[in-house]
């Protein structure tokens, strides 16, 4: 069995990519993310040129991917930074949600371990059977969840950007060699 390539390599990340970035979608979803939705999908679409571009040899499709990789990782290390509350950010803000919902995160009412135990829902005023939830005892914080979500990302995209720039080297590579001859 041979060693896979650059673009092979680079194939296996984008779809690494898209797995984790539907799976993060979902869950932003569910949660009234609305800032990291649309983060998020503008990822899917890129990511999928990207792939686009890797199978079809688009070395300018691949640039893209690896120029919005960059961006992605600044986007997930914004995201750390928020939930960590580093630099005067705070979780508690409606940042995230563009002040639409008292939702914050979906891990904060539904995380590993939590006990979940409704609050009044007349004394807050929650509408439409919606109910805010008081985490205890849980395994692990919403905000370590969310970290390492966007760690994940930051992981695939620095990988991606290093492929995708070789990628494009190798590309453009055997371009010149073609005009050359």
């Amino acid at each position: 069995m041979g060693s896979c390539s650059g673009r092979c390599t680079l194939l296996a990340l984008c779809a690494l990519q898209l797995v984790t970035a539907l799976e993060r979608q979902v869950f932003d979803f569910l949660g009234y993310q609305w800032a990291p939705i649309l983060a998020n999908f503008v990822h899917i679409i890129v990511v999928i040129l990207g792939l686009f571009g890797t199978i079809q040899y688009r070395p300018r499709y691949i640039v893209v991917y690896a120029v919005w990789a960059a961006v992605w990782v600044t986007w997930n290390v914004f995201i750390i930074c928020f939930y960590l509350e580093v630099g005067g950010l705070s979780k508690d803000s409606e940042l995230l949600t563009f002040n639409l919902s008292r939702h914050r995160s979906w891990w904060e009412e539904h995380g590993p371990g939590c006990l979940h135990e409704e609050a009044a829902t007349a004394r807050l005023g929650v509408m439409h059977g919606q109910s805010l939830v008081v985490d205890a005892g849980c395994a692990m914080a919403y905000s370590y969840m969310e970290t390492l979500h966007s760690g994940l990302q930051i992981l695939l995209a620095l990988l991606g950007f290093v492929y995708g720039c070789y990628v494009v080297s190798v590309l453009t590579e055997e371009e010149d060699s073609c005009l050359h001859k």
